[in-house]
């Protein structure tokens, strides 16, 4: 039987937050949200710029550090807290929030998994945001199977020398360091033995591939990552043990999950409020059409949607906070959420009619960006598979 090795739990569970703090910081972003990033996220969208200032600016804020511990620097939020941020934010543009997520999920492997030397190191300059990075798991041929990862690492002296390729990675071209799976025994049995994490940062043998023109998830680089004889130094391997890897690179998909059900949230919520603003100022037949049944059906539904959506990512918040197993809460809000996402955005174009066709409003991204929601951190279908055998297990037969 598979064996996890042992997490620091003070790393990012047991923690609070005074509410009124909480009410201040988010009151923060809402003022961040209108003055900074409304204003730009239509030409930022439709471009695919990268938004170098916004992304200045979340560091300013310490969102690079949301979830790092405040002995390394970091704002120390609870799960509950950085899930209503990402909401909040996602409400408006989805795709920033990818940047600094990505970036907390390989922060959160060095904070649970890392040595002590490790988390003095590379923390505190996660925190800051001086090196921001991601999570390199995906491969061509290897993404809900990560036990099937061809990326190899051999040792040599006081280094590993890396070959392999990853893909779809977050902040691929603009960041600067990467948790990177790869396997330092590839004949072991069972596979997951012989994989291990890395803390791999830019240099010789490590460049980027071609970024991928996608659909949605605009203005956050998505990119190859091909290392070719890289040497990373023996003491970037998290942990410093070989063969934890696949643990370490899971142990942190329970707070991705819960990321992206926040993004979903998010997205469901912000597809409401367009839906709710133009039902009512659209007229039809003498009326808004808000007024007509066909129209409140579809509202009825999205409200209710939304608000289901908000309550199951709380809840696996909280038990993340709690320091409890939450693979199944996280799976389930993480599924519920993103089809919240995408049926409220499409129910919204709908309620749009003919203008949401355009780019010329708001709505059409709600749409194109709620269906990555679906298939990352865990297909919506690996995550029925996950609730149903932890359901099973809390109640046999």
């Amino acid at each position: 039987m598979a064996t996890a090795p042992k997490l620091d739990l003070m790393a990012d569970q047991g923690r609070t937050i005074d509410p009124a703090e909480e009410a201040a910081f988010l009151d923060a972003i809402d003022r961040w949200l209108e003055r900074r990033v409304i204003p730009v996220v239509m030409h930022h969208d439709h471009n695919d710029i990268w938004p170098a200032e916004l992304v200045a600016e979340m560091a300013e804020m310490g969102l690079f550090g949301a979830t790092i511990g405040q002995q390394y620097g970091g704002l120390g939020l609870p799960a509950t807290t950085y899930a209503k941020i990402v909401m909040k934010i996602s409400s408006y543009w989805m795709a920033i929030t990818g940047i600094f997520n990505s970036h907390l999920i390989m922060a959160a492997a060095v904070e649970r998994f890392g040595t002590p030397e490790q988390k003095a190191k590379w923390l505190p300059k996660f925190a800051t945001g001086e090196i921001r990075g991601g999570l390199a798991l995906t491969e061509p041929n290897a993404g809900t199977d990560l036990q099937a990862i061809r990326t190899v690492a051999r040792r040599d002296g006081d280094h590993y020398v890396i070959n392999g390729t990853k893909t779809w990675i977050s902040n691929a071209l603009n960041g600067s360091c990467f948790a990177l799976l790869v396997k330092t025994d590839p004949d072991a049995s069972p596979r997951y033995k012989g994989m291990s994490l890395f803390i791999a940062d830019k240099r010789d043998g490590f460049t980027t591939g071609k970024k991928f023109d996608k659909l949605g998830y605009k203005s956050i680089d998505s990119a190859e990552l091909v290392f070719q004889d890289y040497r990373a130094p023996a003491d970037q391997l998290i942990g410093g043990v070989e063969g934890q890897g696949f643990f370490q690179a899971t142990g942190g998909l329970e707070l991705g999950r819960i990321n992206v059900a926040a993004r979903g949230v998010g997205l469901s919520e912000g597809s409401l409020r367009l839906a709710t603003q133009y039902a009512q100022e659209r007229h039809t037949m003498g009326k808004p059409i808000a007024e007509h049944q066909a129209i409140q059906l579809k509202l009825g539904e999205m409200v209710t949607r939304a608000r289901a959506a908000r309550l199951l990512t709380l809840d696996a918040a909280e038990a993340y906070d709690r320091g409890d197993r939450c693979d199944m809460e996280a799976g389930m809000a993480k599924y519920f959420a993103s089809e919240a996402a995408v049926e409220n955005s499409q129910e919204a174009m709908r309620i749009y009619g003919g203008y949401s066709y355009s780019k010329e409003y708001d709505i059409e991204r709600y749409y194109r960006d709620s269906l990555l929601m679906c298939i990352g951190e865990g297909t919506n279908e690996m995550q029925r598979m996950i609730i149903a055998k932890q359901w099973l297990k809390m109640n046999p037969a």
